[in-house]
């Protein structure tokens, strides 16, 4: 058993209480690799923001737990040598297994995900209130999910017919059984890089597919019904087009990727939504970059010749997110 705080960590309780008062959002950054994690570290560190680095299940088996723990025990060590000793999170993103929780809780993890948003209602409960029991008696936090998001990412993979907003009605009870920390709630947003259809969109004046809007009324009842509660929103990557763009020039095929657009996260930023997750835009920034580097440099093999750029890339993307979107600058 190793504590988060052996490791430096801190959970999410006093920086969503204070992003709720403050009316923004803390990022929450889906990292795989080294160059992911120090590009991230060294943005907020600059930008002087709370940061939560989320690790799915899928990134988990990836990257390998131990050295995942090292890698953030690093993240903290790493921020102090930038200069600043700004509060970082570990998260489980999407465990959909009390053992998975519980391993990750184990492992040093500070906060962990319980997704039992495709489970009947009930059973949601049953699960959620059995990792939120076990991660208390350690002050590890736990995030969970009402409602259920379309699309494809990681081991997430949901059919549009099957995803359904979250109903508000139901939020209170599902808090106050459960006793979760946070909860992540479907208003629409989506998955992956495919988020919208075209179909789905209208064309504004610059010809730019611009997707239908959130449903704040539903995330307004939710805040009506728990006023103070954190409330997190997932895929809510805007997939930067400039990016799709320097894919697609650069051999890659993106047709038709579609995001949130940044000025409805601003907005449910300013209200209760206090963690938003942004996972596309990082691996399409650093997909976008290495493509590109090797069709101008054609002979290069060194991993550190391309990986560079590429984490120059995502280091700005963050800054941006963090400045721009969600306006936690300044807030560590």
């Amino acid at each position: 058993m190793v504590s988060y705080k052996e490791l430096g960590l801190v959970n999410t309780r006093e920086m969503f209480a204070k992003a709720i008062k403050g009316g923004y959002a803390i990022p929450a950054f889906n990292f795989n690799n080294m160059e992911q994690m120090q590009a991230i570290i060294s943005a907020c560190v600059e930008a002087s923001s709370p940061v939560i680095l989320q690790v799915s299940s899928g990134a988990r088996k990836y990257a390998n737990q131990t050295l995942l723990r090292y890698m953030a025990q690093g993240a903290v060590e790493y921020a102090k040598e930038l200069g600043k000793n700004i509060p970082i999170c570990l998260h489980l993103d999407h465990g959909n297994s009390f053992e998975l929780c519980k391993s990750c809780i184990d492992m040093g993890f500070s906060s962990v995900m319980i997704d039992g948003s495709h489970l009947p209602y009930e059973e949601n409960i049953a699960l959620t209130k059995k990792v939120v029991d076990y991660a208390h008696q350690f002050d590890v936090t736990v995030e969970g999910e009402l409602g259920v998001l379309a699309g494809i990412e990681d081991d997430v993979k949901v059919a549009d017919h099957a995803a359904s907003y979250t109903r508000p009605e139901e939020v209170e009870e599902f808090v106050s059984k459960t006793g979760c920390d946070s909860l992540a709630i479907a208003i629409g947003t989506s998955h992956g890089a495919y988020k919208f259809k075209p179909e789905q969109c209208t064309r504004n004046e610059q010809g730019i597919l611009v997707p239908p809007p959130l449903r704040f009324d539903v995330l307004e009842e939710c805040i009506k019904r728990l006023p103070g509660f954190p409330i997190v929103l997932h895929g809510a990557s805007s997939v930067i087009p400039e990016f799709v763009k320097m894919i697609n020039e650069h051999g890659g095929n993106m047709p038709d990727a579609i995001g949130v657009p940044e000025d409805m996260l601003r907005k449910a930023a300013s209200m209760a939504v206090c963690k938003i997750n942004i996972d596309s835009d990082l691996r399409l920034a650093m997909t976008g970059t290495i493509r590109k580097y090797f069709d101008e440099y054609p002979s290069h093999f060194d991993p550190r010749q391309y990986l560079k750029p590429a984490r120059a890339a995502i280091k700005e993307m963050v800054r941006h997110k963090i400045v721009d979107v969600l306006g936690c600058n300044g807030k560590a």
